[in-house]
């Protein structure tokens, strides 16, 4: 029986890398791998080995006999992944295992005389560990580890809904190089404020900057500063305890919440402001977060898309998790005839199709939502347009085919991205929101280099930033190799440097 890759898979080819027949695609050297939803296994030519969900992080690969009823629609999924594909390959060839291997790459070159690297790496979320992780076990760095938090982890922490316990144990794996010989932590240490980017040059021979993308993207329409008007990043935040959001910042006594977004953050939000506290309860939900709600009014959750439920934000996992609530009823808002058209011609697999069997309703905006259970209703092709209300929010006004609509809301939150910011000493290009690089080299400040989401922007979930560490910690190889890295004045250890600085201080 083959196995079947499910919700949670981070996509970081921990489980390609063991399977002996090639059978999980897309692999890394592939042009899809970055792109598609997860990976997935050919049940075709697995041999049921389960070296697959032994390498997996984040427990996300099952035998298909023993999925439960949830996850069953995944081996439909992963086997759908392969219709059609390597059908020529495999009249060729018709032994279990078609895919062919790629060519063995070497795209590297270390010297063999390479001194020691003294190597400051800032941010310890996903980006930045799997920088350590290539750095500890590739070369003969010493690395020092820097995070303005005082709890180290990044988005894994802070940024991954507590309901998904099996993805934060990612966060175990990182973790285990936090205590490796040769690497030292330093946490509640903010560049900027505790130590400036010349002071990280003067005191490493390079550094790497995986400082995320914080900020939450505006909607630039009327009245979204109204109180009320929150960012899906601050829900995120105060449900995971960030230390720079107080517990009480979100009020949940509304009834009806609208999150403008339908992206993997704002089913997230949805999920949890729906759910009943119990359920919440022993996991790593913020404790002021899990009183206020077990207090909250919430009774529905609209999730607002300007466009239809083909190409709807959030991913078919993530989907899939909100239709399997059994205390939960989803509605799909009947407004438009193009959404229904669109769910109907779906293939039963796609993000429109995943719909058909949902309950369809042209819903009262100016009315409460229903007494009983609690619901998230989907309504598609409709834009924002102003935030409504005097003191505080009391709707949302949004477009509809036959003029707009004023949807009637306590609390309105928008969930349209997330957006870097400037970092005292490097450079920052304000359209994108990103570090100007070269191949994650930064422009025009030699020696530093950038990772993640401050060097793609905010795309690709955790596993994505695995390839692009590769990138940068390859790039600054090829600089070592080249000599192009500056040539240091060794001073003291930054760490000893910081320590005196707050000695001082106090």
């Amino acid at each position: 029986m083959a196995y079947a890759i499910t919700q949670t898979c981070c996509n970081d080819a921990s489980c390609v890398a063991v399977c002996p027949v090639n059978c999980i695609h897309p692999t890394p050297e592939e042009p899809d791998f970055g792109t598609t939803e997860m990976l997935y296994v050919d049940p075709r030519a697995c041999i049921d080995c389960g070296a697959c969900a032994d390498a997996c992080p984040v427990d996300a690969i099952f035998p298909v006999d023993a999925l439960s009823a949830a996850m069953e629609p995944y081996a439909r999924i992963n086997a759908e992944h392969y219709a059609d594909r390597d059908v020529v390959a495999e009249a060729a060839d018709p032994s279990p295992n078609f895919h062919r291997w790629a060519p063995p790459v070497f795209d590297r070159t270390i010297p063999g005389d390479l001194e020691p690297l003294d190597v400051a790496v800032v941010g310890t979320g996903p980006a930045g560990m799997y920088a350590v992780e290539d750095l500890l076990l590739h070369t003969n760095a010493r690395v020092t580890l820097i995070d303005r938090l005082p709890v180290a982890g990044g988005l894994v922490r802070y940024g991954v809904a507590p309901d998904h316990p099996s993805t934060k144990k990612i966060g175990d794996v990182f973790a285990r190089f936090h205590t490796h010989p040769r690497l030292r932590l330093r946490l509640g240490v903010e560049v900027g404020r505790d130590v400036t980017a010349d002071e990280l040059a003067a005191r490493h021979d390079a550094v790497v900057y995986a400082v995320g993308a914080a900020a939450a993207r505006p909607l630039g329409i009327p009245g979204e500063e109204l109180p009320g008007s929150l960012a899906a990043t601050t829900v995120v935040a105060w449900y995971n305890g960030h230390p720079d959001v107080p517990a009480d910042a979100v009020d949940p006594s509304a009834e009806r919440v609208v999150l403008v977004g339908t992206g993997n953050v704002a089913l997230d939000v949805a999920r949890i402001l729906t759910a009943d506290p119990a359920t919440l309860e022993g996991t790593a939900i913020a404790p002021g977060a899990l009183a206020r709600l077990r207090s909250g009014k919430v009774r529905e959750v609209v999730l607002l898309a300007r466009r239809g439920p083909d190409v709807a934000a959030y991913t078919r996992p993530e989907l899939l998790a909100l239709l399997g609530r059994d205390d939960l009823d989803v509605v799909v808002d009947a407004h438009d005839p193009r959404t229904a058209a669109a769910i109907d011609a779906a293939a039963p697999t796609g993000k429109a199709g995943l719909l058909r069997g949902v309950a369809r309703e042209a819903v009262d905006w100016s009315a409460p939502p229903p007494r009983g259970t609690r619901r998230v209703v989907l309504r598609f092709h409709s834009a924002p347009l102003e935030v409504v209300g005097d003191a505080e929010v009391r709707g949302l006004r949004v477009t509809g085919p036959d003029g707009d609509v004023e949807i009637a809301a306590g609390r309105v939150v928008r969930a349209v991205g997330y957006r870097g910011t400037p970092l005292p000493g490097l450079p920052f290009d304000e359209v994108t929101g990103t570090v100007p690089h070269t191949g994650g080299r930064v422009a025009g400040r030699t020696g530093a280099y950038v990772v993640g989401w401050a060097k793609r922007g905010p795309s690709g979930g955790i596993g994505a930033n695995r390839a692009d560490a590769a990138e940068t910690v390859g790039t600054l190889l090829a600089d070592v190799a080249a000599g192009r890295l500056p040539v240091r004045t060794r001073r003291p250890p930054l760490l000893t440097a910081l320590a005196s600085r707050l000695r001082r201080k106090g």
